[in-house]
């Protein structure tokens, strides 16, 4: 049993590693967000804000380092008059003045600038899940059938979170944290002399090294970490989504199980974080302490000299302390940075993946007149040595019904995906009306085109959103309308919240005939030129069936249909049906004509006949009057289905 995501094309494009540079780069827009003159304004009154921060704080030590020398009587003819007129009793207020102004100057300049820069922030994180959300839509059928829907789902949401890291630490903390120490080094200089500001720029450098290197050891552990979250999560997110499988096989012991090795990597991955950063943590405060004792040293040798002042030597302990506070957050404004370009790195790779199926230049919209669909020598294999369509010619004359029918496996699905261009042709070509689909665009192609699929999903909204979703401006007449021509409405007024009833997940808290005429009643709602059925009543009882049928004839009265039928009862009176086999057109002809030709079609509608006479035996035995499937039929209709 393998414990790790499988290496698929997508998976191997979800850990492909953009680079650090590549990522700023691509952030760098959303700094300065081009035509947006108000967001612009405020980076600059927030860079603004910063600055006049830590020149605020920057005062501070002088002011401690003047009132000490006044207090120690180490003043100029000058300063001792001032203190004679102001009197000592000044001298406390002043400190107090001082320390408190300067607080509260630091406090209110970070608070704007916090404030400030947090539209352009937060205008980032949007523009880029937005970004991220419309490209996973542009992306190929064949890309989300690769795609494990939890890990790529914790790979957009630590990537959101990354870029809100990056844009608060790099922009509000890595700029200014520089300029201070540049301010730091120049006072430092004119008060104390350049053998100290070598001392605090070899501790600086020292600091930065050794946060660098250690934060670039614990990149591998956090990447580790990363991967065995997603890992987790997208087991978790499959097990619960395939919650009545688990039931079904009594394999929750074993899911949590499974779920439980994910786990454990994860938590040695974060032990290993935690250990890493306790490391870090531990250098860092020893650096700096040999850095501040070396200076101390220093101002005492000075001070004993007379060379310094005992204000000079509180000065430069407060400027080594208050100089741990950029260098700390240095630290930490690299590790997260770091790790935030880890988790925003992945999320690019996922933007940087080319969309297999894209509009050709100069593409224009598909323009239905009348609706006629052309299948010209049609061939497509999703893997190059598994041919699935062997020169497929066929036609849809407008207005009419034709149907695909076959074994199991003989590429009808292949079919529908095609005309709906999830994937492109390995040759031939597809025209409706005269026009080839990969000329025209995809929005109007697949706008031309009602599709009422074979395995309905819907989304966990009300029955409302679900049928509305053919068409999202459809009023509460027309729902309705739609909702009776599925024969679904008599159902959904019984319902305690009516149409406001939530389906569930999936709409699982309906059956599979009612989801199926929901994707009907929306299909309905759309109201296309061109319906594309891909066995629509499959999960309905014969009943509903019957009404379903008569439903969906009324609306592709005047439109033109392509069926795809496993149960052949249901395109009986379609105007043409093509019998496909092992990727090719065997036969063609209505109903009647392939009956009588006595081949495959024939073979399969004498299976399934017999499938339906073993039905209503069965149900007679057990005393039924609508019959019922039962196992030894469904087998029955699936060897039908199987054989040739």
């Amino acid at each position: 049993m393998q414990d790790r995501l499988p290496q698929s094309r997508s998976d191997a494009v979800l850990k492909a590693r953009t680079g650090h540079i590549s990522v700023l780069r691509d952030l760098l827009p959303y700094a300065w967000p081009a035509g947006r003159p108000d967001l612009r304004f405020r980076v600059v009154v927030a860079l603004a804000a910063l600055i006049l921060a830590k020149a605020v704080t920057l005062a501070v030590p002088i002011a401690y380092k003047a009132v000490v020398d006044i207090l120690a009587g180490e003043t100029t003819p000058g300063e001792a008059a001032g203190i004679s007129a102001l009197g000592l009793a000044a001298i406390p207020a002043m400190l107090i003045v001082a320390y408190g102004v300067g607080r509260v100057m630091m406090i209110v300049f970070a608070q704007v600038r916090d404030v400030w820069f947090s539209s352009v922030a937060q205008n980032a994180v949007r523009q880029l899940a937005n970004r991220t959300f419309r490209h996973l839509h542009a992306l190929s059928l064949r890309f989300h059938l690769e795609r494990r829907t939890g890990g790529l789902n914790r790979v957009i949401e630590r990537g959101v979170s990354g870029v809100d890291t990056i844009m608060r630490m790099a922009v509000l903390n890595s700029i200014p944290t520089a300029v201070e120490l540049l301010m730091i080094a120049g006072l430092v200089a004119w008060y104390f002399g350049w053998i100290y500001v070598v001392v605090v720029l070899a501790t600086v450098a020292a600091y930065v090294w050794f946060t660098f290197a250690a934060s670039e050891r614990r990149i591998a552990i956090r990447r580790d970490m990363n991967e065995s979250d997603t890992e987790a999560h997208a087991k978790a997110v499959d097990s619960l989504l395939n919650y009545e499988t688990v039931k079904y096989f009594g394999n929750e012991d074993h899911e949590a199980r499974r779920f439980d090795a994910s786990i454990a990597r994860y938590e040695r991955a974060a032990i290993r974080t935690y250990s890493s950063l306790g490391v870090l943590n531990s250098g860092q405060a020893v650096i700096f302490t040999l850095g501040m004792a070396i200076c101390m040293l220093l101002a005492a040798r000075d001070v004993t000299a007379g060379a310094l002042t005992v204000g000079g030597f509180v000065m430069i302990n407060a400027i080594l302390i208050q100089l741990y506070m950029p260098l700390n957050f240095m630290g930490m404004v690299y590790r997260e940075i770091k790790q935030g370009l880890i988790d925003v790195e992945t999320m690019f790779a996922l933007l940087h993946e080319k969309p297999e199926i894209v509009d050709r230049p100069g593409a224009e919209p598909l323009h239905v007149t009348r609706g006629e669909i052309r299948f010209e020598n049609v061939s497509f294999s999703y893997d190059p040595d598994r041919p699935i369509l062997k020169n497929v010619s066929f036609e849809v004359p407008a207005g009419k019904m034709v149907a695909i029918v076959g074994p199991s496996g003989a590429g009808k699905s292949t079919i529908a995906r095609l005309l709906f261009r999830f994937y492109e042709l390995t040759r031939g070509r597809i025209l409706i009306d005269g026009q080839d689909i990969r000329d025209v665009t995809q929005d109007s192609l697949r706008a031309a085109i009602g599709m009422v699929p074979q395995d309905t999903v819907l989304f966990n909204d009300t029955i409302a959103y679900n049928i509305r979703y053919g068409k999202p401006g459809a009023t509460e007449a027309e729902l309705r309308e739609a909702a009776r021509l599925a024969q679904i409405h008599d159902f959904i007024v019984t319902l305690p919240q009516g149409y406001d009833s939530l389906v569930g997940e999936r709409g699982l808290k309906l059956s599979g005939g009612e989801k199926q005429r929901v994707a009907i009643a929306r299909t309905i709602l759309k109201a296309p030129p061109i319906l594309m059925l891909d066995e629509a009543t499959s999960a309905l009882d014969s009943h509903t069936e019957k009404d379903i049928q008569e439903a969906l004839e009324r609306v592709a009265r005047e439109r033109t249909s392509l069926v795809i039928a496993h149960r052949l009862s249901t395109v009986v009176h379609a105007d043409n049906i093509n019998v496909l086999d092992k990727g090719r057109i065997a036969e063609q002809g209505t109903h009647l004509e392939l009956l009588a030709k006595g081949g495959l079609y024939a073979s399969l509608w004498e299976r399934q006949r017999e499938a339906d006479e073993a039905r209503e035996r069965l149900a007679e035995v057990a005393g039924r009057d609508e019959p019922e499937p039962s196992r030894a039929a469904e087998r029955l209709e699936d060897e039908a289905m199987a054989s040739t």
